[in-house]
């Protein structure tokens, strides 16, 4: 036959636990920023990260960019229900940041984000390639000989 909880059995007693100290909401950090998914694609002059955001207006967001990197941060506020009792609460509410290293480095001056219906759309102009530069060694031996 098989086993069933019995009131004895720590498993279900930690298990209990545990459940209770989620609930209360203090296992995680009040600083804590939730990690927005994003989709980044390329396409022959410029890299494009793409995030469904709802939930936010675009004064809610910063993205910045260096060299290679971008950086999306947010908060998405939430108004508080004052009567009746969560019976599922899934959803993220507060702040999130992604940083993203893309494989070249981006021309900041010409990125273009939008938000349009949830979804951002940061449009990351590819840099100019860098071509190696010649430096040309003069022989100083040979210059104080002559």
């Amino acid at each position: 036959m098989p086993k069933t909880k019995t009131d004895d059995d720590p498993y279900f007693e930690n298990l209990a636990a545990a459940t209770e100290t989620a609930n209360e909401g203090t296992w995680l950090d009040k600083d804590y920023s939730g990690q927005l998914a994003v989709d980044v694609f390329e396409n022959p002059t410029a890299f494009v990260v793409r995030a469904a955001i709802a939930g936010v207006t675009a004064n809610d967001i910063d993205i910045t960019v260096n060299g290679d990197m971008v950086t999306i941060k947010g908060m998405r506020q939430v108004e508080a229900e004052t009567e009746g009792a969560f019976l599922y609460q899934e959803c993220y509410w507060g702040g999130f940041s992604r940083t993203i290293i893309l494989p070249l480095p981006v021309n900041a001056e010409g990125v273009k984000a939008t938000l349009k219906n949830g979804i951002l759309r940061v449009l990351l102009p590819k840099a100019p390639e860098q071509r190696p530069e010649v430096v040309p060694v003069v022989d100083e031996d040979e210059s104080d000989e002559s």
